[in-house]
Formats: structure tokens, sequence, C-alpha cells
């Protein structure tokens, strides 16, 4: 497989009720000079920006209400609690979770996918059982069911992605068995872009086999619209900070019965009932899940940035992206050598461009582009699997949020123009 050509214009469309420029002055940290260039901010599928409202939520906490939650009677240990268990609420209406309980509060994607490998994969998965995995999947996805099958005893079976970077849908049928008991993959890929349709996979899961379904939605969550109700799934992981919150925050999302059933995670202080000498009890949900003093700041500051995101509004949010990415699109074939991964269908794709530029290894590339003030990623993306897939090592990536403009896509090109120089 290899990297293709999209014949794209740039974008004509009229434009969304989204500022751009307006919204970027609640992000500072955009208004700074790199290497004698203001900054262009294009690694967002990495880590996204704070804006002010989350920078303001973590101070004021620290200044006014620090104390650890649950555990005291004191006002600054209530007012902690109640602004913690106040985002969970929020932050579960945000992706429609039918109740804030359901809510496990994570470290991250990765850690509630863990969380599911390690709580549910080893007290139900047995020797034959087998999961469904994908191509797309980043390693947070691949690593955790790796070592779960090697102690159960379960099989990894894969499903592939086809010549435009989407998944082969058609031949996930012929996968399922009564011996598939979980099917899990991303949402959207943070190397292709690809948007792919969880509600048609999750019915098709559910029609072929008994299975659960896990996806991980860290790419998703920040850019879409994102109604776990209605995908269908059955377990859903995403991070804080790539959706303007605190790094070291996230959540896992599932169905009340599933989460019942599964034994704790960690074991400690506050996921505790009762602990006898003979054995101990666990708490109600989601407090079973969340063993030791929590990163209260952190999801007090994703409350407060799914508050920000809500302000701004989700569809404007997408609209804004999906003709950011026409317009790059349109403008980066203008490069010589420029070769893009991923579907040509726009109407399938994220604002994530991970691309080759001739014989340039992306690694020089980047840095060129940091020289000139943009900030891309370089590398496999933790997606080496993908990355088989083209026959490619790494690819350099440029990732859009909605407090990007085109200004900074003529940035980039502007960039790469200077690689072409270099490197002839």
């Amino acid at each position: 497989m290899s990297p293709g050509s999209l014949a794209v214009s740039p974008s004509k469309v009229a434009p969304s009720a989204l500022d751009a420029a307006v919204l970027r002055r609640d992000f500072p940290i955009l208004d700074q000079m790199v290497n004698g260039h203001s900054l262009a901010y294009l690694d967002n599928a990495a880590t996204t920006q704070k804006p002010l409202p989350v920078l303001a939520a973590l101070e004021s906490y620290y200044r006014h209400d620090n104390a650890n939650v649950h555990r005291g009677i004191h006002e600054l240990s209530r007012r902690a609690t109640v602004a913690y268990e106040e985002a969970r609420i929020r932050i579960a209406r945000f992706i429609g979770a039918p109740h804030a309980s359901e809510l496990i509060f994570t470290r991250g994607t990765t850690e509630g996918i863990n969380l599911m490998a390690w709580s549910w994969g080893l007290e139900f998965l047995k020797e034959g059982d087998e999961i469904i995995l994908t191509a797309m999947e980043h390693h947070s996805n691949v690593v955790p069911w790796q070592l779960v099958a090697r102690r159960t005893g379960a099989k990894l079976r894969w499903l592939e992605i086809d010549s435009e970077g989407r998944l082969a849908i058609d031949v996930l049928p012929k996968l399922l068995s009564k011996r598939t008991k979980l099917v899990t993959f991303t949402h959207v890929s943070n190397v292709l872009g690809t948007v792919n349709p969880v509600a048609d996979i999750v019915r098709t899961v559910k029609q072929g086999s008994d299975a659960i379904v896990l996806i991980d939605g860290a790419q998703a969550v920040p850019h879409l619209p994102v109604d776990v109700a209605a995908l269908g799934c059955d377990a859903y992981a995403f991070s804080g900070h790539k959706m303007c919150g605190p790094t070291g925050i996230g959540a896992l999302w599932a169905r009340k019965s599933l989460l019942e059933s599964m034994p704790p995670f960690h074991g400690g202080g506050e996921m505790i009932r009762v602990v006898e000498r003979e054995g101990s009890t666990w708490a109600d949900l989601p407090h079973k899940f969340e063993a030791g003093t929590p990163d209260i700041s952190g999801a007090i500051g994703l409350g407060a940035a799914v508050d920000y995101l809500t302000q701004v509004g989700m569809p404007a949010i997408a609209h804004h992206e999906k003709e950011l990415l026409a317009y790059a699109l349109g403008r980066l074939a203008e490069v010589k050598g420029f070769r893009p991964l991923g579907p040509s269908d726009l109407s399938q794709r994220s604002g994530v461009i991970s691309f080759t530029l001739g014989d340039a290894h992306p690694h020089d590339i980047s840095t060129i582009l940091d020289s000139e003030g943009v900030a891309v990623r370089a590398g496999h993306h933790c997606a080496q699997l993908i990355m088989r897939c083209y026959g490619l090592p790494a690819t350099t990536r440029a990732s859009f949020y909605f407090y990007n403009t085109t200004q900074d896509v003529d940035r980039l090109v502007a960039g790469l123009h200077v690689v072409r120089g270099i490197f002839g």
C-alpha cells in the first residue's frame, strides 16, 4: 500500500459560524514567537492547548478549594467534592452517557483501555476466545490485548484497512463467531484521519456475535459530536488533554451492567465498602474503579474544558475543521512530492494529515518546519501497524483544531517549500 494524492481544490464552501481568530485570544500559548517566527501549532492530535477558562478553573481550585474529595466534612472538602462530581456529570452529559455513575475517571484513553483489558479481560476471557482488533489501532489499543491474550489464551484476530485507509468492514461478518468476545477499534485514526462508521460497525458486531464493543475515542470526542448511547457500543475511552483539558485525566464510559460485572482494576482507599481481614467488598459505581486520591484538579479542569467546547459548539468545531482540511489538502497539493495518507473522500476524514514529501525524512521535515515556527509531529505516531501497511517507517503529521486558521496552513505550505529548497 502506498500513499496517494488527493485531488482537492481549496474549500469554497460558506464559512462556518466559528471565528477561529477570535477564539485564539482564549489561548495565550498561541501568541508567542518560536525561532523568530509566530507560532503555528499543528500538533493537536498529540495534545491540544488550554483556554483561559480551563486555566482559571485549575488556579481557582488550588487557590480556594484544595482538599481531598469524599473523605472530609469540612468546607474545603465539601467544595472540592461538589466540583469533582459536578464535573463528572457535565462530562457524562457531553458524551451522551445515560448515567454519570457509568463514567470512570482515568489518566486518559490508555488507562481506560487497560482498565477494560485487566478487569474485564482477565475476568471473562479464556483459552480459545477471540478478540477482534484492527490494523488502524494506536498502540494503546493493541498492547494491552496482546498482554491479556498471552495470559488467558485468547486469540487476536485482525480487521485490515483498504487502499484508501478505511477499515475493510465488508470482511467483518466473516471474522465474527460464537468465539468472538470483544471487538475494539478506534473511532478516528490518529494517523489516517479516518472517521469510522461506529454505529454501523456496532450493529454488525451485535448481529453476528455476543461480543462487547470497546471504542477508542481519543481523536473523536475533541472534534465531533459523540453520543455513546446512540453509537450502541458497550464502552468508550477518551483523554482530556486532546480536548482542551489538562494532561493526566480522561474517562472510560461503560454500561452499568458491564461495570458491575467487572472486578476492581486497582485496590486501595475510596474503592471499598468494607475491609475485613478475610476480604473486602467494593464501593458502588463509579468509585469502585477510582482507588486512591484522584486527579481532582484534572477532573475539574476537564469539566471546564467540556463547558468551553459546549459553548463553542461541537457541530461548529467539526464544520470548521472540515473546511480547514479541504483548504489544507488543496494548498498542500501545490507542493511537489507531497503525498498524503488516508481517505480521498473528505466526508470520511478528520483534520489530520499524515504525509510524505519525496525522499525527505519526516524528522528532517519536522526540524526544518520548527525552525520556521511550525509545530508538527514526525514518527510512527504510536501506530506502527499502519506504517507497515504503507511500507513506511514514519510520516510527518499536521493536525488541526478549531483555533487553527488558513494562515496556519499557509505557514505549513511555505515551510514545506523551504524543505523542498533544502532537499532539492
